[in-house]
Formats: structure tokens, C-alpha cells, sequence
């Protein structure tokens, strides 16, 4: 699978009357995505759909990308290769485009283990609408959570490129926000990460 992006020929760009300006005007919110990365059992997937509740309940637009989600969809064809992750990462990153266009703030928890690949993501979707979300929590920490059994697996030889075990994961140098998900509470992280939105502008308490 292929993840160079191209462009189709003979098309051309639709320039809408109901722009984003007028979508962030009518739902009082702006919108952006909030990018969670982590190892597996980091708990991105956790405090995503928990800070969508937080924002939801607030009034606010909002969809979690979820990575288990996509891949019975939109990426159900791709494998776990290199190749294939920064191909699913790409198809990812197209879609929360379109979703900050539409005025959503949205929340993806992809384990996207390659800074490259996230670099990527922030180049596209534009650096003033990514903010990354480090989920921090040590692989021991993470093994402990694993209920699925996949880091045993992993260990075993079963399951071939796992990231943490037999493929690399590479923490963000200088993300927006560091969660410590393996030490503090969900309340406390969900916290965290709506002060940070507030603090940006995105959204005010009500």
C-alpha cells in the first residue's frame, strides 16, 4: 500500500459559502485536533472518549478517531508494517482535516508510533490547528493493563512489529501537552487537557 500522497487529475477545489469562520460563529467553539499518541494500554483511547464526554457536555462538536475503529473501515485493508502504518496515519490525517473544516474538534488515539508520520500529520492538518497529546506511561505499566494479552503475544513472537516490543515507539520531543497517564488519575488528566484547550482559546467553561 502506497502512502504517497497525490492528487487527482481534472478536479478542481470548492470554495463553500459556509466557511469554518461562520461554523466556529454559530457553535461557539473553534476547532482543532487533538492528537493522542502513546504505547498501547497508554490509555489514549481512555481519555480521549473521556475528554469528548468533558467537551460534549459543554456543548461543544466533537468525534473521537479511534485507531481499533478505523481499521474495520476506512483502514480495514492495511496491515501493521511500516509502510502500512504511515499509510494509515496519512488516510487519518486527511479525514481530521476535513472534520476541523466542518468545525468539529476532534480527538484521534493512535498509538502513530513515528515521528515522521506525526510531523506529517501536523504539516497537513496545519500547525495552528495540531496540538499533540502525549500520553506518557511506561511499558511495564502498560503490559500490566494489557487485558487482551497482545504485549504477551508480542513477547512470544506471535504477533510480528509491536510497537514497544519488537517495533520502536518515538516519544514526541516537544508536544503541546504531556499527560502522565500511567501515574494520575483520568479526572486529573481529562483536566489537564481542557485547561490546555482553554488556555489556547479553543472553548470557554460554561
Amino acid at each position: 500500500m502506497s502512502s504517497d500522497s497525490t492528487q487527482s487529475s481534472n478536479t478542481v477545489w470548492h470554495q463553500a459559502t459556509v466557511t469554518r469562520a461562520r461554523r466556529a460563529q454559530l457553535d461557539g467553539h473553534r476547532s482543532a485536533v487533538l492528537w493522542f499518541t502513546g504505547l498501547s494500554g497508554a490509555g489514549k483511547s481512555t481519555l480521549a472518549h473521556a475528554v469528548e464526554e468533558s467537551l460534549y457536555q459543554q456543548g461543544c462538536h466533537t468525534f473521537v478517531l479511534d485507531g481499533d475503529n478505523v481499521r474495520h473501515g476506512l483502514c480495514g485493508d492495511l496491515g501493521f508494517s511500516a509502510a502500512d502504518r504511515m499509510e494509515n496515519i496519512r488516510r487519518v490525517s486527511e479525514l481530521a482535516k476535513l472534520f476541523v473544516e466542518a468545525g468539529q474538534l476532534i480527538l484521534t488515539a493512535f498509538i502513530s508510533p513515528f515521528r515522521a508520520d506525526r510531523d506529517k500529520a501536523r504539516q497537513l492538518i496545519g500547525a495552528a490547528d495540531f496540538i499533540e497529546i502525549y500520553c506518557h506511561c511506561s511499558l511495564e505499566i502498560c503490559e500490566e493493563r494489557d487485558t487482551k494479552g497482545l504485549y504477551q503475544r508480542a513477547r512470544r513472537g506471535e504477533i510480528k512489529e509491536f510497537t514497544g516490543i519488537s517495533s520502536p515507539y518515538e516519544a514526541p520531543h516537544t508536544p503541546e501537552l504531556i499527560v502522565e497517564t500511567g501515574r494520575e488519575p483520568l479526572e486529573h488528566c481529562v483536566a489537564q487537557v481542557l485547561s490546555y484547550l482553554q488556555m489556547r482559546g479553543l472553548y470557554q467553561s460554561k
